[in-house]
């Protein structure tokens, strides 16, 4: 059964009338210093996110293959990245943003982890200039696309990952769904503040607030890539949302136990938070091969 705060929340975005509206983000590049080196330091794998981390990270090498080109759409500091390539290592990866300080981060994570077969590029992401037509075997993108200012970006963003995809890629974007209720979004974002820089904090609050509402993205997934994979969200409550496209690789049994193993080196209250996502997902439809 999920945790007490999460059924909480789940009872009232249940019950409420849809009261929050969307806002965009204060700032649309992460560039400040600070702001860099707090969401860094509270991101990294054994942070808050370490069971966000996983589950994705389980999802996403459910549609990678080795020798495939991965393209990673707004790749930050390269914490979900590198996970993923370091159980990966002969799949080569892009990894893309728009703010040249989080690549730095990147590139000195990277480095500090040994990784070869990452290389970044700055760019943006609803204008993939640099990457070809049909050249990426998958695209993904991890709680990204809420940084988008607004509709209309994410449609272009969407086209694009269609361009640069081949015709059997794979794909696996995930970010937040907008909830209901403000009281639901502080929620969340508070969680766990004692264990993390209020700059991560409030940064989680501004994402939550700034995250597309479910039909929206769902119309848009619609247009550009339902040929691609299918969409599911959280049950009931729509705070995560995912297009993923089919398994393109044999059931894995070394990577399991690698992915398994992380589950259970995490902290309880972190295995917890793995176990509410997977219910909540695994109820909306997405399961997860390699976590259960």
């Amino acid at each position: 059964m999920p945790s007490f705060a999460v059924a909480k929340t789940f009872c009232r975005e249940l019950i409420v009338k849809r009261s929050s509206t969307r806002e965009t983000e204060p700032d649309l590049v992460m560039d400040d210093p600070d702001k860099v080196a707090a969401y860094t330091r509270a991101g990294r794998e054994d942070g808050v996110m370490a069971p966000v981390y996983l589950f994705h990270c389980a999802q996403i090498c459910e549609i990678i293959k080795p020798g495939d080109t991965v393209l990673d759409l707004g790749c930050g500091p390269a914490t979900q990245l590198a996970m993923i390539a370091r159980l990966n290592p002969e799949t080569h990866f892009i990894g893309m943003d728009l703010s040249n300080e989080m690549l730095d981060k990147a590139g000195d994570y990277i480095a500090q982890q040994n990784l070869s077969n990452i290389e970044f590029r700055q760019g943006d992401i609803t204008q993939l200039v640099t990457i070809a037509d049909a050249s990426i075997d998958a695209v993904m993108s991890t709680v990204v696309l809420h940084h988008l200012p607004d509709l209309k970006s994410l449609g272009n963003t969407f086209a694009e990952i269609k361009r640069v995809l081949k015709p059997d890629g794979g794909l696996y974007l995930v970010d937040f769904g907008h909830l209901k209720s403000e009281k639901s979004i502080r929620d969340f974002a508070y969680q766990y503040a004692d264990r993390q820089a209020e700059l991560f904090t409030l940064d989680y609050l501004y994402s939550l607030r700034a995250a597309f509402w479910p039909d929206d993205f769902s119309n848009l997934y619609q247009k550009h890539l339902s040929s691609f994979g299918k969409f599911y969200k959280t049950f009931v409550m729509p705070y995560m949302m995912v297009v993923k496209s089919p398994a393109r690789r044999e059931s894995d049994v070394a990577l399991q136990q690698q992915l398994q193993s992380l589950k259970l080196n995490m902290p309880k209250y972190h295995q917890t938070d793995l176990k509410d996502l997977m219910i909540f997902f695994k109820l909306g439809g997405l399961k997860s091969k390699y976590l259960n």
